[in-house]
């Protein structure tokens, strides 16, 4: 059995995210998290995108609580540590706390998809895009 699992989350949806490579083969998990769901009220579009995203992954797909949800897995692969990709979320890091009262939690810091220092706006994907897009194509926009 496996001494890390991997917690694939919604702000790393990477096949080369930092947990997944640094732990290749280990067993990973998707948890959705309902509280998450019933708060945010996301849309289908936006739920069948990030499923879709998930069926590229090795992930195991749970649903509930996501702190419950990644201690039983882990606990059922024998795993003492969590490995994750770093979130800006407060909610990310609660769930860091709290997991860390009986596992490892190894969060691995994700490369940037972007040098920018402005502010944009994360609230829409579209917001942040019209912003990003410049400089992710645009290499005179970096200078």
């Amino acid at each position: 059995m496996a001494n890390t699992i991997v917690w694939v989350h919604g702000d790393c949806l990477d096949p080369h995210g930092p947990a997944l490579a640094a732990h290749p083969g280990a067993p990973a998990i998707w948890v959705w998290d309902d509280a998450l769901l019933a708060e945010w009220r996301l849309s289908l579009k936006r739920i069948v995108f990030i499923y879709e995203s998930l069926l590229e992954l090795p992930v195991v797909i749970r649903r509930g609580d996501v702190a419950t949800q990644l201690r039983r897995f882990a606990d059922e692969q024998g795993a003492t540590t969590i490995a994750t990709a770093q979130s800006p979320s407060p909610r990310f890091a609660a769930l860091s706390r709290e997991l860390r009262h009986t596992h490892t939690v190894e969060v691995l810091p994700v490369a940037p998809f972007l040098a920018y220092q402005g502010t944009i706006d994360l609230k829409r994907f579209s917001r942040y895009w019209a912003t990003a897009e410049r400089y992710v194509f645009d290499k005179t926009a970096q200078s």
